[in-house]
Formats: C-alpha cells, sequence, structure tokens
C-alpha cells in the first residue's frame, strides 16, 4: 500500500526543503521534508484558505486540525498573538516540522500536538483546515463531525477542499447536517466553505 501524507510515522527518506509563505500581513520561511503534504511548495488550497479566510479572533484556542508542517497554524499565530494555536495531526514527523516551524518563527503560541491529544481544549474559538479528504468520505466525515462539535458559540470554521476532490458534496454533506455552509470562496479549482457554529449541535461538557 502507498504511504500517504496522513501516515503516523513516514518512512520516506528524509529530504529536507523550504517553503516561503508570502502573505500582504506575514512572511515565513518553513522546513518541509517528505513525507508529509505538499512540501515543495504552500498548496493552492492552503493559499486560498489564507488569503480569503477572514482575520482570526484576537484571543481564545483556535485550531488547525491537519496542520502538516505548519503553514496555517503559524500565520494563525502571527495573526493572533494573544491566541493559542492547537496544530493537530496525526503525522508525527509533520508535527515535529511543524513545532520547530514555530519555535524558529518565534511563535510560542503554538502547541503541536497529536490527533486524540486530551490537552486540546473541549471549545474551541475557531478551526482552519485543508482537511485529509484522501482518507475516504466516512472518516473524513467523522473527523470533521467531532472536531465540528467542539466549536464555541460565536465559533466559525474554514476548510477548503478541491472541486474535483469532493468540495462541493462536501458543501451539502455538512448542510444536510444541520451546519450552516457558505462558500466563501472559489479559485482554481478549490472551494472554501464558512460553516457557523449552531447550538444545536455543540458537545456537552462534564462538569
Amino acid at each position: 500500500m502507498a504511504e500517504h501524507y496522513f501516515s503516523p510515522r513516514p518512512q520516506a527518506p528524509h529530504r529536507p526543503g523550504l517553503v516561503r509563505v508570502v502573505l500582504p500581513d506575514v512572511y515565513l520561511e518553513l522546513a518541509t521534508d517528505a513525507g508529509v503534504f505538499s512540501p515543495a511548495r504552500l498548496d493552492p488550497g492552503t493559499r486560498l484558505l489564507l488569503d480569503e479566510a477572514p482575520a482570526p479572533p484576537p484571543a481564545g484556542d483556535l485550531l488547525d486540525l491537519g496542520c502538516g508542517y505548519g503553514p496555517i497554524a503559524c500565520v494563525l499565530a502571527k495573526r493572533s498573538p494573544g491566541a493559542t494555536v492547537w496544530a493537530v495531526d496525526v503525522n508525527e514527523r509533520a508535527l515535529e516540522l511543524c513545532a520547530s516551524n514555530a519555535a524558529a518563527a518565534g511563535l510560542a503560541n503554538v502547541r503541536c500536538v497529536l490527533a486524540g491529544d486530551p490537552s486540546v481544549p473541549p471549545r474551541l474559538a475557531g478551526i482552519w483546515s485543508n482537511p485529509p479528504v484522501r482518507i475516504g468520505k466516512p472518516a473524513l466525515h467523522s473527523l470533521l463531525s467531532g472536531w465540528l462539535s467542539r466549536l464555541a458559540p460565536g465559533g466559525q470554521a474554514y476548510l477548503v477542499a478541491g472541486r474535483n476532490l469532493g468540495a462541493d458534496s462536501l458543501h451539502r454533506w455538512l448542510a444536510e447536517q444541520g451546519w450552516q455552509v457558505t462558500r466563501r470562496a472559489a479559485r482554481s479549482g478549490y472551494r472554501l466553505l464558512q460553516i457557523e457554529f449552531l447550538p444545536e449541535r455543540a458537545v456537552v461538557t462534564p462538569p
């Protein structure tokens, strides 16, 4: 079976690289490696999200779901230094890169943790993700259902996906689940979806 970027421990030989994230308000140089998502460039879906999603809340707990080597998490941390950014992934090599990239950029407000880590707060002020659509629809739907239900009141999520990888069907599925979904932007075959918090979908946190 071919190895994917969502493998917990990639076996691909190391091939260090560098990706520059150049935005009007942020410049970052991020180390990359083989075995992580889009190691050679900032992929166009992530670029669309960083260009078109509104500014993150200035405080609170923010989530980068499927952080890879950290472009979204590091930009969120730069834009909202008073917030805590939780960078979550299953890929240990990606998490190590994300942590080192955040440290190199002086971003002490980034926390890089494995998916399922209990330290991630039960309530999140916002979620940003270029989700791993290649894990298949059932696994993707389960992943998104679990995390979206943790949005705090007033929270929003921003998901980007390629049209040829099911962005429009993902939009329909989210709406069918009762979320308020808006296509915020589209470019180069990618869709940026904005998902609104709905109180009736919130999980109940034990006292």
